[in-house]
Parts: structure tokens; C-alpha cells; sequence
């Protein structure tokens, strides 16, 4: 396989992002299909390739099915169709995500349609069948490649390595220092991220970022993270167009030093004003 730039994450600023011969088992796999046909058409797929490592824990027929795996058989990531009799594969992605530790989704499916709604659900990939198998692998590379950040040893600010996030941007592989950081948002299959100067498109999941970034990020909304130290104010905002006072009002951060506002969703907005009570108590304002 030709090789290929380093996944994005955190590391010390002139360390490697890995540690060198650190040992990886390979990827477990759990495939969710009502038709065993399907199933089969995976396994033989996966059987062409080695890489990434991988091994199929189980198979499930239904959703209700697969979660009784899951508490038995821990895995990485489910293959998994949409059309399921019972709870559907988008109604089990949505469950799985409040469950800790939750296993990567690739969407395995004849139903192109669904595709946004599966990348809010921060899915790792969405194949339409029949499936290649470049796709198929290429989609658990990527899950590989998070397993790997995610499991590596968290960076500190211990000595004199600065704690920095690596990032891909058209090619290149950057090294942003973590303070320069101002605000991680989705967009679909993307999480745009942003500095004072510069914005870059990383390849991640935003839950993945969340779990890696610590508690120096608050999440505002379902689709954004902010930096602590970069939340100047909270208020109500008006949409631009809305009608009477009142309408078409939300809540907001405004970031400093660029200014922009970014929207608070009502569920998130106990833990932001606490936030933001806990800066001023420490700041003795």
C-alpha cells in the first residue's frame, strides 16, 4: 500500500504522534443486515484485504439484535444497512451514540437517499451496494486511523512540548498549537476548524475531536465545539429577516479575537452559562 500522511491528532510539538512499535489488534467488526446474503457478500469482501487488521465478532439480522451483541462482544464498528425490520439502522446509530464508548458506523445500504442524515449521525462512511471493495477498506482505514488517536497516550504540556493538533489541509500536513484553536463545527461528512487567521477541513468526527480535546472545548450545539478560553460573550440573537421582537431568536457565543457568533441549542445552554460562571469566579469578575 502506498504510504500515506499521518491521521490528524494530538501530539507534542517535535514528538511523534505515535509511539513507535506500539502494538495494534486488529479492527472488530460487527455486521447488521437483515439479509444473510448481504452478510455473506461482506464477509467475502473483507476476506480480500488484510489491511487494515481486522475480525468479525458477530452478525445481527435486526437492530435489537445487534445491541444484545454489543453488551457481550465489545466492537470498533458496524457495518451496517439501513432497511432493518424493527429499529432501523438510522435508529440504531442514534443509539448507539449515547452509549459510552460507542462503536464507529460505516452505513452499509441501497438507500443513497439517507446520506445526510447518516453524517449527522457522525458516520464514518456511507457505501452504497453493491459495495467495492476498495471502498470498504478504504472506510475502515479511516476507522483504523482513529482507533489509533484516540488509543495513543494523551499529550501534556509536560517539558517543553506544546500541545498541538495535527491537521491535514490540502495535502499538507499541519501542526496547530491546541491555544490557537477557536472553535471545531460539522458540516456534513466534515468538521471545519478555525484559528484567528486560518480555517481547515479535517477528516473526523466531531465526537472523535470531543473525546481527544479534553475540557479545554465546550460543546455548544450538536454540531460544535468551542475553545473555553475563546467565549467573549453569551446572548440572545435575532435572524436576520425574523419579524416581531422575539421571533426568530437563539442563543449565541461570540468568539474572541474574530468576533463571529456561533449558535447555542437550548440543551447545551445550562452547561455554557456554568461555563462561563466558573470563568468569571476564577477570573474574580
Amino acid at each position: 500500500m502506498a504510504a500515506t500522511a499521518p491521521p490528524s491528532g494530538l501530539g507534542h510539538d517535535g514528538e511523534a504522534d505515535r509511539p513507535a512499535g506500539s502494538a495494534t489488534r486488529p479492527l472488530r467488526l460487527l455486521l447488521v443486515d437483515d439479509e444473510s446474503l448481504a452478510r455473506l457478500r461482506l464477509r467475502a469482501l473483507l476476506q480480500d484485504f488484510a489491511d487494515p487488521a481486522h475480525e468479525i465478532v458477530g452478525e445481527a439480522g435486526n437492530g435489537s439484535t445487534a445491541l444484545a451483541l454489543l453488551r457481550e462482544r465489545p466492537c470498533d464498528v458496524l457495518l451496517l444497512d439501513i432497511g432493518l425490520p424493527g429499529l432501523d439502522g438510522l435508529q440504531l446509530a442514534a443509539t448507539l451514540r449515547t452509549l459510552p464508548n460507542a462503536p464507529g458506523v460505516i452505513f452499509v445500504t441501497a438507500h443513497a437517499e439517507h446520506a445526510l442524515r447518516a453524517f449527522e449521525l457522525d458516520a464514518v462512511d456511507y457505501l452504497t451496494k453493491p459495495v467495492s471493495r476498495d471502498r470498504l477498506r478504504s472506510a475502515l482505514q479511516r476507522v483504523a486511523q482513529r482507533r489509533r488517536i484516540v488509543e495513543a497516550p494523551a499529550a501534556t504540556a509536560a517539558g517543553t512540548g506544546a500541545r498541538v493538533l495535527v491537521v491535514h489541509d490540502r495535502g499538507r500536513v499541519l501542526r496547530l498549537p491546541l491555544a490557537d484553536v477557536l472553535y471545531l463545527k460539522a458540516e456534513l461528512k466534515y468538521v471545519t476548524l478555525r484559528t484567528p487567521l486560518h480555517s481547515y477541513v479535517l477528516d473526523d468526527a466531531l465526537t472523535d475531536l470531543e473525546q481527544r480535546l479534553g475540557d479545554g472545548f465546550l460543546r455548544v450545539h450538536r454540531n460544535a465545539l468551542v475553545a473555553r478560553s475563546a467565549v467573549r460573550a453569551l446572548q440572545r440573537r435575532r435572524d436576520e429577516g425574523s419579524g416581531e421582537e422575539g421571533a426568530g431568536e437563539h442563543w449565541a457565543v461570540q468568539l474572541q479575537p474574530t468576533g463571529e457568533w456561533l449558535a447555542v441549542s437550548r440543551r447545551q445552554l445550562p452547561a455554557v452559562r456554568e461555563a462561563l460562571l466558573q470563568a468569571d469566579v476564577a477570573a474574580g469578575r
